[in-house]
């Protein structure tokens, strides 16, 4: 069989969290173990690999009763209690919050009036806007839920930085609709640079193959969104958290395949399964299909 397999040069994580990583891996050279609020990435594997090295995932009940430590805030953000806490516990916190979710938060704590947040209720990052604006945010998942808004009233609308520019245009455009005084929407430009661009090139990487692996913790928001994306341009597109997820019965001879993952998937994940994908289609064996995958493969 002749095996063709190509790696997204965009997909693998994303600048924050490349910094969140590198920041934690730094900082446990010089500790035993480290705490961070949260899961640093919504990737078991990366997980699984920073834990080995001492990295603690905490939550911030268990952070409440903690004290003279040092705490890592991921790349998402905090609200303001989480900075509460650290100071009323003595805590040392190193701040890893991405920038372009920093410079959002601030935009947030700096508007007045009816703030509209386009974002997964309860994930993270929008846990720490919703903190910075008081109690006066509306979350919304979906044009659907855009009744809680009050279209009476001026409106300012941001987005959660890493969801998909097409969807928060739809809501965006849902709101205007509604609104007595079309002007009185104000739209704020809050996605990431980085992740917007992903979501064209990865339509293009998508349709250019035969199959696509899309490699991406199940907690992943992001992973969600993107792998959506490649499904609605490539319906020969699966996602996997693990190589054992692997069904040689997805591939046809002469396919070509493209391996893809989310801003949390690790470049040595998607060069794995890249791997991996070369050494299956080689096979006809059955037997050797699973060999492969609870023999050298299997720390995956």
């Amino acid at each position: 069989m002749k095996v063709s397999v190509e790696i997204d040069k965009d997909s693998g994580f994303c600048n924050g969290v490349v910094r969140a990583i590198r920041t934690a891996e730094q900082n446990l050279g010089e500790k035993a173990e480290l705490y961070t609020l949260g899961a640093i990435v919504h990737n078991n594997s990366e997980l699984d690999r920073l834990e080995k090295k001492g990295l603690k995932v905490i939550d911030k009940e268990q952070m409440s009763s903690l004290s003279d430590t040092t705490v890592l805030i991921r790349a998402h953000g905090e609200p303001p209690s989480t900075y509460a806490i650290a100071k009323e516990r003595n805590i040392k916190l190193i701040d890893c919050t991405c920038p372009v979710v920093l410079q959002l938060q601030k935009k947030i704590a700096d508007t007045g009036g009816q703030i509209v947040i386009f974002g997964k209720i309860g994930h993270a990052e929008v846990n720490g806007l919703v903190g910075r604006a008081e109690g006066r945010a509306i979350v919304v998942e979906n044009p659907d839920q855009i009744d809680k808004v009050d279209f009476t009233k001026p409106v300012n609308i941001f987005s959660q930085t890493t969801k998909d520019p097409v969807e928060y245009a739809e809501v965006c455009d849902r709101i205007r609709e509604r609104m007595a005084d079309k002007s009185a929407l104000t739209v704020h430009d809050t996605i990431c640079r980085q992740v917007a661009q992903r979501h064209s090139r990865l339509s293009a990487f998508a349709q250019s193959h035969n199959v696509i692996i899309f490699v991406s913790g199940k907690e992943s928001s992001n992973g969600k969104v993107l792998y959506d994306l490649c499904r609605k341009h490539n319906p020969r597109s699966y996602n996997i958290q693990s190589l054992s997820q692997i069904d040689k019965k997805w591939f046809k001879k002469g396919d070509n395949i493209g391996v893809c993952g989310a801003t949390s998937t690790p470049k040595w994940q998607l060069t794995s399964t890249a791997r991996f994908l070369k050494i299956l289609l080689k096979s006809y064996i059955c037997g050797k299909f699973y060999s492969i995958i609870y023999g050298n493969y299997s720390r995956f």
